[in-house]
This record gives C-alpha cells, sequence and structure tokens, in this order.
C-alpha cells in the first residue's frame, strides 16, 4: 500500500468537520435572518421579551413523529420544514457521502492485497501495525496512536466502509426533506470515524475511544429528532445502557493490564502461549467476564438488550447502521479480538455461549408478535447477535465471524427495505395497515424477499452457510442442548420474517384509502443501494462453504491467523447432512405456517390473520407476555428504576433536605441568635462600657482567689 493506514478513518473525519462546520454556518445564517424578518415585522415590540422567533421553529413544522418510532406517536418525519438550498443539500450529500466512499475505496485498496497475499500463504500474513505517535507513557505502560491490519480488522474494515457507503447512499434520497440534513451527515460521518477506529485499533485503550465514539454517535442518532419526547428518551434509554456495560469493559481493559503488562494487542500471542502473570485461571475468568459485559452492552444481549428496539427512535439509515454493520457487532468482534484470552477461561466461554442462546431464543419469541415493522427488525438484530456470541462461545468463532459477516447485507438490506415501505406509505409503520404492496413497490418487495430468504437460513443464501456452521459446530463441540435452542430459534426466525413479508407485501391493503392512492416506488437513491444488498445476500456465503458441499471455507481459513486455535469437533458427513436437513426443515416449517396463517384474503387491519389470533387465545398469560415483550420493561421499572427512584428521593428529601439543609439552617440560626443576644450589650454608652469592663476584672479577680 502507498498511503497510511490512518488516512482511512481521517476522511470520515474530515467529513464531520466539513459538514459540521456547514451546518452550523448556515444555519446561524438562517437563525439571523429569521430574527431579522421577526424584527422587521414587530417593530414596536421590545426585544428579549415574548418567544424568540428560532423558539418557534421547530414547532412549526408539520406535527408528527419521526420515522423511526411507531404509529402512537404520530405518522410524520420529524423536522419537515422548507426544503434546504438544493445546492446546500448537494453539499452535505457530497461531502457525506464521497468521505465514506473515499475511505472504502481506500480500505479495499489494502484490503484485496491483504487478503490475495494471507491466502497464498501457508499460515496466513502478520499482522501490519502502523504507529502514528506515542499518546502516553506513565510508570512502564505506554499507549501508542496505532493501527492494525490483520485478517480480523481487514474483514471488519471492507463491510463496514461497504455497507456504510451503501446506508449514507440510501441517506441522500430518504433524508433530502430534514431540516437538520447537515447535522445528520455529520453525525453519519463521525459514527463511521469512531467505528474504523474501533476496529482498526491495535490497543485496547484506543479500542475504547472508537467504542465510546460509537456510544456517543447512538445516542446523537438515535435521539436525532431532539424536539420529540420519545428520541430523547430513546437516545437517553441507549446511552445510559451501554455505560453498564462500558463499566465492565473498562475493568476488563484494567484487568489485561495487570494479566499481560500491556493494553496493545500483542498480548494475544502471550495469551496464546499461555504465559499469563496474573493470579490464575480466576483472574482470567474475571476479566473475560468484564470484557463480556461489555460486549452484552454494545451488542444488546440479555440483560443490557432493551435499548437497542427503543433505538428505532431515529431514522431508517441509522437504524440499519448500527443494527447492520456497526455497533452492535462491536461486542462480536471484540470477543472474537480477544479469543486467545477467552480459551484460557472456558467458564467463561460456557458463560458466552448461554447468554448469546438465551438472547437468541428469547428475542425471538417477542418478534412474533410485533407488529411494528422495524421493532420485528429490531428483535431480530438482537436475536441473531445472539447466534453469534453462541458461535463464539463454543469455541467457533470464525463461524461467528462469518454470521457477523453474511448478517451485515441481509440485514441492511431488510431495514433499508422496511424504510423504502415507510417512505411508499407516508410514514406509516404498523404492519397491519399494510398489505398489497408488491404491485406498487415490485423492487422493494423481490429484495426484501431475498434479505428474507438469506435471514430465515434457506440454501443457497448468505443465511444458510452461516447459520449452518453456527449450529454444526455447536453439536460437533458436544453441546446438543446448545444445539436445539439454535434449531428452534432458526423456526422462529423464518416464522416471523415471513410474518413480516407477507403482512406487508401479500394479500390486499388495510390501510386507508387516501394513502392507497399514493403509494409509490422509492427513487433509484434508495433502490439501488437494496439491489446490490439483496444480491450480497444472496451471494455472500458461497465464501464459507464447508468442505461437506464441495467448498473449502475460505472464509474460515483467512480468518484463522487472527482467531485463537480451538481443536475442531470433526462429525461424519451423514451427521453433517443430517444436522443442514434439521436446519433447513425448521426454516421450511416456519416459513409454511406464517405463510398458511397471514396474507390471506379477508384479513383486516383488526384481524390481520384469524389463526394467528386464535392461536394467540389459545396460550392465554404465555401469548400476553408474548405480545406485551414479557413485561421486560415493566419489570426493569418495578425492580430497577423504582427502588433506585425511592432511594433518590430518600436522599433528596430526607438527607439532603432534613439531615444536610438542616445542619446548615440550625448553624445559620444558632449565629444569628448569638447575634441578637449580643446586639443587647452594643449599646454604645461609654459608661455601660466601662461598667462591663469592670464587672468582668472583678469576675477574673474572684476566679484567681478561688483558684
Amino acid at each position: 500500500m502507498d498511503y497510511p493506514l490512518w488516512l482511512i478513518p481521517a476522511l470520515p473525519l474530515a467529513g464531520f468537520l466539513l459538514n459540521g462546520a456547514a451546518s452550523l454556518f448556515f444555519g446561524w445564517r438562517r437563525a439571523a435572518a429569521a430574527t431579522a424578518r421577526w424584527r422587521a415585522e414587530h417593530p414596536d415590540e421590545e426585544h428579549g421579551h415574548g418567544e424568540a422567533p428560532g423558539a418557534q421553529a421547530h414547532a412549526s413544522h408539520a406535527p408528527g413523529a419521526a420515522h423511526g418510532d411507531d404509529h402512537a406517536h404520530g405518522g410524520g418525519h420529524g423536522h419537515q420544514g422548507p426544503a434546504l438550498p438544493w445546492l446546500e443539500r448537494l453539499f452535505y450529500g457530497v461531502v457525506g457521502v464521497g468521505s465514506v466512499g473515499l475511505a472504502a475505496v481506500l480500505s479495499f485498496g489494502v484490503v484485496v492485497p491483504f487478503v490475495k497475499e494471507s491466502l497464498a500463504s501457508a499460515h496466513g500474513l502478520p499482522p501490519a501495525v502502523e504507529v502514528v505517535y506515542q499518546w502516553f507513557s506513565s510508570a512502564g505502560y505506554t499507549v501508542d496512536v496505532a493501527f492494525r491490519l490483520d485478517a480480523l480488522s481487514a474483514l471488519m474494515l471492507a463491510f463496514v466502509t461497504f455497507v456504510g457507503t451503501l446506508i449514507h447512499l440510501y441517506s441522500v434520497g430518504y433524508m433530502q426533506n430534514e431540516e437538520g440534513y447537515g447535522r445528520f451527515f455529520a453525525y453519519l460521518n463521525l459514527f463511521m470515524f469512531s467505528m474504523l477506529i474501533l476496529v482498526m485499533a491495535d490497543n485496547l485503550p484506543m479500542l475504547f475511544i472508537g467504542w465510546e465514539g460509537v456510544g456517543l454517535c447512538s445516542y446523537l442518532l438515535i435521539g436525532y429528532y431532539y424536539d420529540k419526547d420519545f428520541a430523547a428518551a430513546a437516545g437517553k434509554k441507549a446511552f445510559v445502557t451501554n455505560r453498564v456495560g462500558d463499566f465492565g469493559m473498562l475493568l476488563g481493559i484494567f484487568g489485561v493490564y495487570a494479566l499481560f503488562g500491556t493494553g496493545s494487542f500483542s498480548f494475544l500471542d502471550a495469551a496464546k502461549a499461555g504465559a499469563v502473570s496474573g493470579a490464575g485461571p480466576l483472574s482470567v475468568y474475571a476479566v473475560c467476564a468484564l470484557l463480556f459485559l461489555g460486549a452484552c452492552g454494545k451488542s444488546a444481549q440479555v440483560p443490557l438488550y432493551v435499548w437497542l428496539p427503543d433505538a428505532m427512535a431515529g431514522p431508517t439509515p441509522v437504524s440499519a447502521l448500527i443494527h447492520a454493520a456497526t455497533m452492535v457487532t462491536a461486542g462480536v468482534y471484540l470477543v472474537a479480538r480477544t479469543s486467545a484470552l477467552f480459551v484460557l477461561a472456558p467458564d467463561a466461554l460456557t458463560l458466552v455461549a448461554w447468554v448469546g442462546a438465551g438472547t437468541a431464543f428469547f428475542a425471538a419469541t417477542i418478534g412474533l408478535a410485533q407488529n411494528d415493522i422495524k421493532k420485528v427488525l429490531a428483535y431480530s438484530t438482537v436475536s441473531q447477535l445472539g447466534y453469534m456470541f453462541l458461535a463464539c462461545g463454543v469455541g467457533a468463532f470464525a463461524a461467528g465471524m462469518f454470521h457477523v459477516f453474511t448478517h451485515a447485507f441481509f440485514k441492511a438490506c431488510l431495514f433499508l427495505g422496511s424504510g423504502s415501505v415507510i417512505h411508499a406509505l407516508h410514514h406509516e409503520q404498523d404492519m397491519r395497515r399494510m398489505g398489497g404492496l408488491w404491485r406498487r413497490t415490485p423492487v422493494t418487495a423481490w429484495t426484501m424477499a431475498f434479505a428474507t430468504i438469506a435471514i430465515a437460513g434457506l440454501p443457497p443464501f448468505a443465511g444458510f452457510f452461516s447459520k449452518d456452521l453456527i449450529l454444526g459446530s455447536a453439536f460437533g463441540a458436544g453441546h446438543p442442548l446448545l444445539f436445539g435452542v439454535g434449531l428452534v430459534t432458526a423456526g422462529l426466525t423464518a416464522f416471523y420474517m415471513t410474518r413480516l413479508a407477507r403482512m406487508t407485501f401479500a394479500g390486499e391493503f388495510r390501510g386507508p384509502e387516501d394513502v392507497k392512492s399514493r403509494i409509490h416506488e422509492s427513487p433509484l437513491t434508495i433502490t439501488v443501494p437494496l439491489v446490490v444488498l439483496a444480491a450480497l445476500s444472496a451471494v455472500a456465503g458461497l465464501v464459507g462453504v464447508p468442505a461437506v458441499l464441495g467448498g473449502t471455507n475460505v472464509f474460515g481459513r483467512f480468518l484463522a491467523p487472527s482467531l485463537a486455535h480451538v481443536p475442531e469437533h470433526h462429525v461424519s458427513h451423514a451427521t453433517e447432512y443430517l444436522l443442514m436437513g434439521l436446519s433447513v426443515a425448521a426454516a421450511v416449517a416456519g416459513i409454511v405456517l406464517a405463510w398458511r396463517w397471514y396474507g390471506q384474503a379477508g384479513a383486516t387491519e383488526e384481524t390481520p390473520s384469524a389463526p394467528a389470533r386464535a392461536f394467540s387465545e389459545r396460550t392465554g398469560l404465555l401469548g400476553r407476555l408474548v405480545a406485551n415483550k414479557w413485561n421486560v420493561d415493566e419489570g426493569i421499572e418495578a425492580l430497577v428504576l423504582g427502588p433506585f427512584r425511592a432511594i433518590g428521593r430518600f436522599l433528596w428529601r430526607g438527607f439532603d433536605a432534613l439531615f444536610i439543609d438542616g445542619i446548615a439552617n440550625a448553624s445559620a440560626f444558632l449565629v444569628e441568635l448569638a447575634g441578637d443576644l449580643i446586639r443587647f450589650f452594643t449599646t454604645g454608652n461609654v459608661r455601660n462600657y466601662a461598667l462591663t469592663f469592670t464587672l468582668g476584672l472583678l469576675a477574673l479577680a474572684v476566679y484567681v482567689w478561688i483558684r
């Protein structure tokens, strides 16, 4: 390569600075012009009183909620005011898409040669580390600003920049009428910069900077519609929930320093050799558990998953970027990156596997009964992330990263496709008010169909190869119960995704007539990324075809040098065929059942599926729990947030107001009382002072005589 690695994340950072500065400048000019007009129209009103024109800006816009939340909040687009000047929008779009697109070009410029040479080598290429400068050095610990290119970072670098570029391009058409168009692209560019720092970092402290950066950007983007209460609350929920996990990760980083004396990823070589300087396996387990807590926060695992469904409050491109290729995959990347440490603590791997399997099944059950199209996809993401951790937990780190890779394409296609549906229906998100859209939006329908088949796990689409590899690894590693949980989850996934497709595109339209007459296909800036992602959803899995199907699993061979070596558990070809058959059978069963239940003639908004409604009624309490997302949010409110608020009120009213303020107020009262008493002796009469002085001398003399 003829250019430094740091140039790749520097391009999105430059895009953030340019778009941010331009957005502030043009926003200031518009605010100044609005203020001048207001003053010209109200010459007799005293400035500084009443409501300033800027304060009314958002209130004057069309009402309604953002794309990201369900119809209960309204159906508007958010900050829709007068369209920005086309030249200004062109600047934001060119800078936003161009900076990330150039980063993608540079990424492939280093990744493609690295992949070719690595696959041509018997044991892969060694990591390429580029030290930019020394960040700090203290007490023998040195931290450099350094970038790393190895198999794992090359993989992440390639699909993060590629999918990110497509999402930026999609945003040009999807967000063009937004008042905060420039601000949106500035945040999006900063998000990409942070994610690239995370995946290219050569040490844990620098990785943590990117880790916190994507956390900040998720807060800004989820709460993009900041004047909507639900969006602001969702952004805060994401930020606070992730701080729980990040506290554990920070302690885990300190633990790595304690065990190995360095935060550089060179400690992985020592971990592979078993050279741990700490207090034995318990210390390694503790460090792994803390790092995994951080991963649970970022990758939305039980119990820290609650922020991710609410992240739908942001615009649809944000949902696609967070769910498909960036933030939520960071936790899986962290476990895979530190896999050499995790294999030293088998109990930690068991914890990872069971948390992943439990999350996969739990989130899939919730997805069965959601009616908001984006909420279905949100719980699907939580479930698929569970699959990835399940793979890592059984030692199949390459399988977990393979699912990260394939999931990026079909989940990005599904989210962007849902945005195209919402765009076609003028911001409607409730699937009960959809139906029959395949005739009006054929490109959206077909691309989402490809992505649906991929996530359902039907061959030869991408999801089949990665999901089958995970299930086969769990069974081969001697975890039949984990395999069973994954198999059932595969059937549930196929069911709720087919349900989504049938309710959205099949049957007759169930929404209002005025909406039906205006249904339209999305523009090319939206449909072109959908076509590209749909194609990759179909073929991306071919890089990981297993030997039993005549492949060589190029993907696993490429990643092997960056991951811990775990002895493979081989099973016979007959067993592999049987496992594949079970996986496909589970998916087909889910598809057939959902196909029979949904999208049929006679469906209404109140009853989109009579069989599903009858089944839900027969399940009684269980059905109501699933429909209400197992009442997890209510449970957190009652068991965690409620008690903390009660403690806070007690500390405020009982301890602070009564005790602390009481002491301060009592001290002031005593001082005031003493002053009032002394004031009676301060008369200004010299004879009184002389008498007081004489009495004092007599009292002193008596005291001395008595002693």
